[in-house]
């Protein structure tokens, strides 16, 4: 049989979406599987005002000061948040209430859509991920991002970061990826267009 030009057109086209879609697949699993083992911390300032983004990172620290003990050794870290949810919430009213400030804050835990964060000692790609969130007042300003299983918020060192990864089970590959950052930035660019398109096509 003899293709026309026309159809020849057609045919790349078809394999090249083809193509993509199974990259696109495999992108996505590898961020989901990555996912699966972390929790992210997610504080969101009341405003952009210079004094609600000093607040913002004293309730971050009384915050982390209840969740990182807590997630050491801890079976199942998700059901071990959730319980103390109750706590880390009274940890950060009690912390607004020590500096002053009467604004109400609202502890939460459950899926949340993240951008890709570059940290001082590891990356992390664009995707869903478990995310604590800690909105102080109308959560009108910028964010505070970080990992809280496994403790990366502080992870300094590399050995840091090597230990937080095993206690998660990541393996060799997951721990290259976030370490990583220049030889996967085009990868993690990917993944995040992958969640774009996966966030447009929900709706």
């Amino acid at each position: 049989m003899v293709l026309t030009k026309s159809k020849k057109v057609i045919l790349a086209l078809a394999l090249a979406l083809a193509a993509t879609a199974i990259a696109a697949t495999a992108l996505l699993r590898e961020q989901q599987a990555l996912s699966e083992k972390l929790i992210r911390l997610h504080v969101v300032a009341n405003s952009d005002s210079e004094a609600d983004q000093a607040v913002k990172l004293r309730v971050r620290d009384a915050v982390l000061a209840v969740t990182e003990p807590l997630m050491e050794g801890a079976e199942d870290p998700y059901a071990a948040l959730s319980d103390a949810l109750p706590e880390i919430e009274s940890a950060a009213v009690n912390c607004l209430a020590a500096l002053g400030v009467a604004d109400p804050v609202t502890v939460t835990l459950g899926q949340e859509a993240y951008p890709t964060r570059v940290y001082e000692s590891f990356s992390l790609p664009a995707g869903q991920y478990t995310s604590l969130r800690v909105t102080i007042g109308a959560g009108e300003g910028r964010n505070w991002w970080c990992v809280v299983f496994p403790s990366l918020c502080f992870a300094a060192t590399s050995s840091d970061l090597e230990r937080a990864a095993a206690t998660a089970g990541f393996s060799d590959g997951e721990v290259q990826l976030i370490t990583e950052p220049d030889s996967y930035q085009l990868k993690f660019k990917a993944m995040e267009w992958v969640e774009q398109l996966r966030q447009w096509l929900l709706g």
